[in-house]
């Protein structure tokens, strides 16, 4: 039986300055993240930490060198004033269905968009993604991805972290609990007074709490 831990495909740690967020985190874990790419049409770049053989932290900000974007830019990141970790991506398959699946619950996962960024060694890297503006239960409802025949980015991801768990606080809990058991996730929600996330990582400066 899947685990959430097998569900979580990458958690997502927004900037709105990528080395300042990658210098944070290297504060809180002890570990420097392996720089990414670039996104095209997104105006972000990235940096990663492998947190297993098949999930990682993602670290997302602004990329200067980019033209800006016509849409905003992906995970609120435009009106952060600090980093955050603000939503997680699940592994998914044959997403336009899934999507479709979930739509007729009353979920809106947004369309499904093919994307693509290099590597710093060149690497082309393609998966399909269901698009990550889309905000649903403030970002405790997950996009989803899928990596076809891409490798996975974890291995390659700076390590010495492991996710240990995931879980969520919001104020309307049982509805998002609701959406997310619909979609066969098995994050659990608890009541609070704002919406987060709060991942828990083993790592060389202990137990930390994202």
């Amino acid at each position: 039986m899947k685990t959430l831990r097998d569900q979580v495909d990458h958690i997502v740690y927004a900037t709105p300055d990528l080395n300042f967020g990658i210098e944070q985190l290297e504060k809180l874990l002890g570990i420097t993240a392996t720089p990414g790419g670039r996104h095209p049409g997104w105006g972000t770049h990235n940096a990663l930490i492998s947190l297993g053989p098949d999930s990682y932290l993602e670290i997302i900000g602004p990329d200067p060198e980019s033209p800006g974007p016509e849409q905003p830019r992906p995970f609120q990141i435009d009106s952060l004033s600090a980093p955050r970790l603000v939503t997680w991506v699940a592994k998914g398959s044959q997403l336009a269905h899934f999507v479709s699946q979930a739509k007729q619950q009353g979920i809106i996962l947004g369309e499904v968009m093919a994307m693509s960024r290099r590597t710093p060694g060149g690497e082309l890297l393609s998966w399909q993604l269901t698009n990550p503006r889309v905000i649903v239960a403030d970002g405790i409802i997950p996009a989803f991805i899928d990596w076809g025949d891409t490798r996975h980015p974890a291995p390659a991801a700076a390590g010495g972290a492991l996710l240990v768990s995931l879980r969520a606080e919001h104020p309307e809990a049982a509805g998002a609990a609701a959406s997310l058991d619909s979609l066969g996730l098995k994050l659990p929600v608890a009541p609070g007074t704002r919406p987060g996330l709060i991942a828990t990582i083993d790592c060389p400066q202990g137990r930390v709490e994202l």
